[in-house]
């Protein structure tokens, strides 16, 4: 596989967001006072995704308790759980009229449950609102208590994915609180439960290909039957430093790769993340 120097290349490069859709969804995202991680986490996606008229929306706020050193996310205190962010959140997923619509939170671990119920009655109230629409739940690792994992599950998103960002040597480099056998721990909750599991890694932050492929290992055999991988990309100067550019034919081959090893589907490019063509992985 091949791999260059850490100077930016020119496949990395996005488009600005522009379009009657894009400014349709940002309307909808200030006026109901959303967050996303679309803008939150600086997503080169955002105008495709946005131009598309889909959004990857962020509950219990825009404060994460944790410092995760890849994430561009606010870290504090953050402010108490809104009870009435559900109803918003399914209004909203209603004016945008989309078929898929993928949920993520910060960490809440400020709340006895970290959020889980609210994370539950969300996605209850988004199917309510929306007959007929699909959900994917990207969730937090809740410090993997089955108990809080199954709440959510409960509610019945037909994908919930939780991220494990990279291999497990370099894990405490990157993750603040998060552990590896963790977040596996919580991909066996996922697959146990009959709905679809789907984790993600970032490449560029030193991991080898030998790592690369444990860690598909490692995810194939907790269940997880969907993987995302794309490109680290330093959000600020405080944040970790690239490493290394991966070259998108090494991508090519790392997806390759997966769908030999048993996933299902295997989203893997320079600039892709969690939720890139979401929509594809119910397939």
């Amino acid at each position: 596989m091949s791999r260059i120097s850490t100077h930016k290349p020119r496949w990395l490069r996005s488009s600005i967001p522009a379009g009657k859709e894009y400014l349709r969804v940002r309307e909808i995202v200030e006026k109901y006072g959303l967050h996303t991680i679309c803008t939150s986490g600086h997503c080169p996606n955002m105008a495709e995704c946005w131009g598309r008229g889909t959004a990857t929306l962020m509950i219990l706020g825009d404060i994460c308790t944790r410092s995760c050193r890849f994430c561009n996310v606010a870290t504090g205190r953050p402010l108490p759980a809104d009870p009435e962010e559900p109803r918003r959140v399914a209004e909203s997923v209603r004016l945008m009229q989309v078929k898929h619509c993928v949920l993520t939170s910060v960490d809440r671990d400020d709340l006895p449950d970290g959020g889980a119920a609210l994370w539950a009655e969300t996605i209850r109230l988004v199917k309510q609102v929306n007959p007929g629409i699909t959900i994917e739940a990207l969730i937090p690792d809740f410090d993997g208590q089955a108990q809080l994992i199954g709440l959510v599950l409960e509610a019945g998103a037909e994908v919930v994915s939780h991220n494990l960002e990279t291999v497990r040597r370099i894990t405490p480099l990157v993750r603040s609180k998060a552990r590896f056998d963790t977040s596996l721990e919580v991909m066996r909750i996922i697959a146990a439960s009959g709905t679809r599991a789907k984790s993600g890694i970032m490449l560029g932050l030193g991991e080898t290909r030998r790592e690369v492929l444990e860690t598909m290992d490692d995810l194939r055999a907790a269940g997880c039957e969907v993987m995302t991988i794309g490109q680290y990309l330093q959000p600020t100067p405080k944040h970790l430093p690239v490493h290394e550019f991966i070259a998108p034919d090494s991508f090519l081959e790392y997806q390759q790769a997966g769908l030999e090893k048993g996933f299902r589907h295997v989203e893997s490019g320079p600039l892709v993340r969690s939720s890139y063509h979401a929509e594809k992985h119910l397939l």
